[in-house]
C-alpha cells in the first residue's frame, strides 16, 4: 500500500471514530482531499484508492491539474480566496466553491457558469472566530449574504465554511465549531435549504465532526507536509 493510500485509510478511521463517539453516521460526513502543491500523480494515487473529491486553493496551479486529470471521474471544490477577477476559472473548472464571502463575487460566478453545467454548489465562508488573517463575512452579516446568493440561478447554496484560528485543546477546538452549528442551524429554520457545513481539518476534524460537520477538509494528513 502507498503512502497516501495507508494516509487515507488512517484519516478514514479518524472520521469513523469520530463519528461513532459523537453518536453519528459516518456516511453523514464527507472527506475531501486538499490537493493543492501536489502534483496530478498524488491525486491519481488518492483515487485509485477511493477518493473522489479534492480541494483546490490556487487557481491556476488547479486549472493545470483539473485538465491533466480530466480522464478521471473526480469531484472539484475551490476552496481558495476568490478573487473578483478568477471568477471564471472557478465558474467553469469546479463544481463547488466554498469560499464565497461577497455579493459581487456570488454575482459574476452565476453569471459566467457555462449553460452546459449544473449549477455551481457554494458555501459562504464565514469568519466565525473573528481572525484577524482570516477571510469570511462576519457572522451577523451571514444571513442577508445567504439569502441574497440562494437566489442567484446558477448558483446552488449548500451552506457553510470555516477556517478557524487555531485552539489550543478540543474543547476550544468544538466551541468554535459548535457557534458555527449554531449559526447553520439559524439559517436553515429561517427557510434556506442547506445540507453542508463544511468544516473541520487535519489538526480539529474530531472536534468538527462532533460539532457537526458534513465535509471535512484533509490535506496534510493525506499528501503529508507542504514545502
Amino acid at each position: 500500500m502507498t503512502t497516501i493510500a495507508s494516509n487515507l485509510q488512517g484519516v478514514r478511521q479518524r472520521i469513523a471514530k469520530a463519528c461513532a463517539e459523537a453518536g453519528r453516521d459516518v456516511n453523514e460526513v464527507t472527506l475531501l482531499a486538499v490537493s493543492k502543491t501536489f502534483g496530478p500523480d498524488a491525486v491519481r494515487v488518492a483515487h485509485g484508492a477511493g477518493q473522489a473529491a479534492f480541494g483546490e486553493n490556487y487557481l491556476q496551479e488547479a486549472v493545470e491539474k483539473i485538465a491533466l486529470l480530466a480522464d478521471l471521474p473526480l469531484q472539484w471544490h475551490c476552496i481558495g480566496p476568490i478573487q473578483s477577477n478568477k471568477t471564471r476559472l472557478v465558474a467553469a473548472h469546479f463544481a463547488w466553491a466554498h469560499t464565497v464571502d461577497r455579493l459581487k463575487v456570488a454575482e459574476r460566478l452565476s453569471e459566467q457558469r457555462p449553460a452546459d453545467q449544473p449549477p455551481l454548489q457554494v458555501c459562504i465562508q464565514v469568519n466565525i472566530d473573528g481572525g484577524a488573517s482570516k477571510s469570511g463575512v462576519a457572522p451577523e452579516d451571514v444571513a442577508a449574504l445567504a439569502h441574497a446568493v440562494a437566489g442567484l440561478p446558477r448558483l446552488a447554496l449548500r451552506g457553510l465554511m470555516t477556517i478557524p484560528e487555531p485552539a489550543a485543546d478540543f474543547e476550544a477546538q468544538l466551541a468554535v465549531h459548535r457557534r458555527a452549528r449554531q449559526l447553520y442551524d439559524s439559517l436553515r429554520a429561517s427557510g434556506l435549504a442547506l445540507d453542508t457545513l463544511s468544516m473541520g481539518m487535519t489538526a480539529d476534524l474530531e472536534a468538527a465532526i462532533h460539532a457537526g460537520s458534513t465535509l471535512v477538509r484533509v490535506g496534510t494528513a493525506i499528501f503529508g507536509g507542504r514545502a
